[in-house]
């Protein structure tokens, strides 16, 4: 970083201490990870200097002859990499996806049928303050009650009353596998399109941890950083009777010409993903989730739906007496760094909740196991344990400081 540090000392500066927080904190934030160097490198060529609207042989600007290549390159490693129809890599990120999904399919006020925000949904899955809310009538099915878990049943009734022209799949804070097969015999029966957005564990499923939507889905939507260790990008996967639609609602329906830095970067990741240490890594991450949630019911944390199936657990802080938004404090000054996050039926307000969400897919990338996750959860039952105690705080984040220094994070050398 020679050319930042003496043109910006300020900014190189900046993003300096920012290497050292990821590499002296133990990162539990479900949405991040580490990428590779590769990746990180491919983010910073030259291909940020090339404007390339339009597709691949079709562009409105000349001199595309090596983008084409790139995008085509990055295309066909998705294609094979999910086993998709069609693949759009052009989105800038997953909230623009979803919404060029809907620009393809739906017009305003047209009824969509999506997991409930305060449940573990998205923003973008028909949330009131989003677009999705705005522009469509949206309605929202809610976790069963008794066991915090998915009801089909309940999905299909919500499903024949209101009549969906779509319905989601796919969540940011559920921590069980979602039944594709269901949803796709729901989306059948009352005449709906399927949307699964699966941003969160395309990683799990690109590495064989997880089941793939693909067969089962009209349309699936991902970033491609998360749990997939790409770049801050997203795409669109259909069936090759869609891809038409998809192409021409994110462009020029949502967007101008792609971020092709962003679309090499997802390439190399892509290419990574192919791989046995990544199906390794992905098998992990869910061990390493499974290891957690035992350690967090040990130390009487209550789980929602008791446990976890993916890379994340949601932790009711309700019987230990904080809520979700000084917890998550308290432990990013011990040096865990968590999100703090509504339970289903939450009765408190979304700025401090009832929950925080962990997340193992940053931490499996540094190299932790079951070992190393027993740890964490001690840490956190320490800090959660005694949430005042600043003088204990200071001494576990530097006891986590010193730990992490065995598990060098990918893409960064101190």
């Amino acid at each position: 970083m020679e050319a930042i540090k003496s043109t910006d000392s300020e900014i190189f500066e900046l993003i300096r201490r920012e290497e050292i927080r990821q590499c002296d904190k133990i990162r539990l934030i479900a949405s991040e990870n580490y990428v590779s160097t590769a990746v990180l490198q491919a983010t910073g060529t030259v291909l940020t200097n090339k404007y390339s609207e339009g597709y691949a042989g079709k562009r409105y600007y000349e001199g595309q002859q090596i983008i084409d290549k790139i995008e085509c390159l990055a295309i066909d490693r998705a294609q094979k990499l999910f086993g998709a129809e069609h693949v759009n890599v052009q989105p800038y990120s997953g909230s623009p996806a979803n919404v060029a999904v809907y620009l393809a399919f739906l017009k305003p006020g047209d009824t969509i049928l999506g997991m409930a925000l305060p449940h573990g949904g998205h923003l973008t899955h028909g949330a009131g303050v989003s677009i999705s809310g705005k522009y469509f009538n949206a309605v929202s099915y809610e976790l069963n009650r008794e066991t915090g878990l998915i009801d089909y049943e309940a999905i299909r009734e919500q499903a024949f009353s209101c009549r969906p022209k779509m319905i989601i799949a796919g969540h940011s804070a559920y921590p069980r596998l979602l039944d594709f097969e269901r949803f796709r015999a729901i989306a059948d029966e009352c005449g709906a399109l399927l949307l699964v957005d699966m941003a969160h564990f395309a990683g799990l499923v690109a590495g064989g941890a997880h089941p793939s939507p693909i067969p089962f889905a009209d349309v699936v939507t991902t970033t491609t950083h998360k749990s997939l260790r790409g770049p801050r990008g997203a795409m669109i996967l259909c069936k090759e009777q869609h891809a038409a639609a998809i192409d021409k609602a994110v462009f020029p329906g949502m967007q101008g010409g792609p971020h092709n830095h962003t679309t090499a970067a997802m390439a190399v990741a892509f290419k990574e993903a192919d791989s046995q240490e990544f199906r390794e890594y992905a098998h992990q991450v869910v061990e390493n989730g499974r290891t957690l949630a035992e350690i967090m019911k040990r130390k009487g944390f209550n789980l929602i739906t008791g446990g976890t199936d993916n890379h994340l657990l949601l932790v009711d802080l309700t019987s230990k007496g904080i809520g979700g938004k000084p917890a998550a404090r308290a432990l990013d000054q011990a040096g865990i760094v968590v999100n703090y996050n509504a339970i289903p039926f939450d009765p408190r307000k979304p700025g401090n909740p009832s929950g925080i969400r962990l997340g193992t897919a940053a931490v499996t990338s540094r190299g932790f196991k079951e070992k190393e996750m027993i740890r964490v959860g001690e840490w956190i039952d320490a800090v959660i344990s005694d949430p005042e105690n600043e003088g204990l705080h200071a001494e576990i984040a530097q006891d986590v400081a010193s730990y992490c220094r065995a598990y060098p994070p990918p893409g960064i050398t101190l």
